[in-house]
């Protein structure tokens, strides 16, 4: 069976990942270029280049939360300021100009997607808590998604089986008619446990992970 509907995480899936957009950051915040030099998973795994906070998320030392409230401390003291909430940051790195950071692998596949008649669904741990309540106006592509299920409200992070059935549930679709894509391995697993048709998409190659994706849709690819 044809997959159904394209079921999307939110930030480095459908967004570039702050990591790929440090010179827009920098620029926004009036900091000097080469300033943020973390890279989470553009980092080499081992070595003095390395990532050491993002890779102990990958072994579930700490949560991705974690991590991005770590970031986000550290990005207000080089301002000076004193920074509490992650909505902070991303909403003063990317609030002027979001469309500047939308991948453009992302917004071909939805149209497409869109085209097919397949359904759209996001399943997000921190939509508006990352972009904050008025960030989805400023996307009108928002408008295709007839479900968008944002922990942010529910508290049910992923991996919980819970925020898998919600979009299921949602859509009225058995989960194998979905295709969830990912750029977190702990969720992807999430989702195969769910029964999900899942991609597990890598943000240094994102239009294979497209690719893949419109496949099981059943669609050809332009990447």
């Amino acid at each position: 069976m044809t997959a159904q509907a394209l079921v999307l995480d939110f930030g480095g899936v459908v967004t570039r990942t702050l990591f790929e957009t440090h010179d827009l950051t920098e620029a926004a915040l009036g900091l000097a270029p080469g300033t943020l030099t973390w890279r989470g998973p553009f980092a080499p795994a081992e070595g003095p280049e390395t990532d050491a906070l993002w890779q102990a998320m990958q072994r579930d030392e700490i949560s991705e939360r974690d991590y991005w409230m770590t970031r986000t401390r550290e990005t207000g003291a080089l301002l000076g300021e004193t920074w509490t909430k992650m909505e902070t940051f991303v909403q003063r790195a990317r609030g002027a100009d979001p469309e500047a950071v939308m991948r453009p692998e992302a917004l071909t596949s939805i149209a497409l997607a869109k085209a097919a008649g397949k359904r759209l669904a996001i399943l997000s741990n921190e939509l508006d808590l990352f972009y904050g309540a008025d960030f989805r106006q400023k996307l009108p592509f928002l408008a295709d998604f007839e479900v968008i299920v944002d922990a942010t409200y529910s508290g049910i992070l992923k991996p919980d089986p819970r925020a898998y059935a919600a979009i299921t549930e949602a859509l009225q679709l058995p989960a194998g008619a979905c295709v969830f894509v990912d750029d977190q391995l702990r969720n992807i697993r999430g989702g195969e446990a769910a029964g999900m048709i899942c991609v597990h998409f890598d943000v240094t190659r994102p239009g294979q992970s497209y690719a893949e994706a419109l496949r099981h849709l059943g669609l050809p690819s332009p990447f």
